[in-house]
């Protein structure tokens, strides 16, 4: 119980990664208001978070969405009276190689995976600074720190949510607020569970731990950073990939 009587907000927080940091966070004591597109999913969420004895609501959320940022935080204060720590996780992808790159596929995921990120780390600060606590951790991506092909949108704005983890450390560390990232490798979603045999043999001979990881392992990851147990650890990259990049 880390993270008894902390007030959190994930975003992304209707399925894999996000789900699991929801529910991880919530078993740790932290009252998680968990956002996404999806009401349905959210419902059936905050039912089972319950359901297993923790604290959760459902908070409808875009995150593209620059005009219900604001909005969404301020009932989160309003309800819960502070928040304590912010985990952006909401994030898409648009894969396509550079030459065949609309832009609007390349503004379609800058705005969610950064602009969303920046937008969400501006409305926390402020109650953040009041309290002179807080933890903002920005789920980012190993494909930030070696690039990909077919992913260049992808990997700017998670490069870019790095930049912006390392800056915002540096502005509020004074008043006792960390900003660090967790950068995942490849984890078990729906996206993986589609590959073929073959590829999943590839990619996994490309991890020393040889395993793709699963969201607990990034949910562990975030809930050490979110805790008391890292409040001397701040502008740090957490790479979570089983050792395929290594930095």
């Amino acid at each position: 119980m880390r993270l008894k009587d902390r007030v959190a907000l994930v975003t992304g927080a209707s399925q894999g990664i996000g789900e699991e940091i929801a529910r991880r966070l919530a078993a740790e004591g932290a009252l998680v208001f968990c956002a996404a597109r999806s009401r349905d999913k959210l419902a059936r969420l905050v039912a089972e978070i319950e359901a297993a004895g923790g604290r959760a609501r459902a908070l409808a959320l875009d995150v593209a969405d620059p005009s219900a940022i604001v909005p969404a935080m301020a009932s989160v204060v309003s309800e819960a009276g502070r928040i304590d720590i912010l985990v952006n996780n909401a994030g898409v992808t648009q894969d396509g190689l550079i030459l065949r790159m609309s832009k609007d596929a390349w503004d379609r995921v800058i705005a969610t995976n950064l602009t969303g990120a920046f937008l969400l780390c501006q409305a926390a600060a402020r109650p953040m600074l009041k309290q002179r606590s807080g933890r903002i951790i920005n789920i980012a991506s190993v494909v930030a720190l070696m690039g990909n092909a077919g992913q260049a949108n992808y990997a700017a704005s998670k490069a870019g949510l790095i930049g912006l983890t390392k800056s915002l450390a540096r502005e509020f560390g004074s008043r006792g607020i960390t900003v660090n990232a967790v950068a995942p490798g490849y984890i078990e979603t729906a996206m993986t569970e589609k590959m073929t045999d073959v590829a999943r043999a590839g990619l996994t001979a490309q991890i020393p731990l040889e395993r793709i990881g699963k969201p607990g392992d990034v949910a562990g990851a975030v809930a050490y950073l979110a805790s008391d147990d890292a409040a001397y650890v701040t502008g740090h990259v957490l790479n979570v990939s089983g050792g395929m990049v290594m930095s």
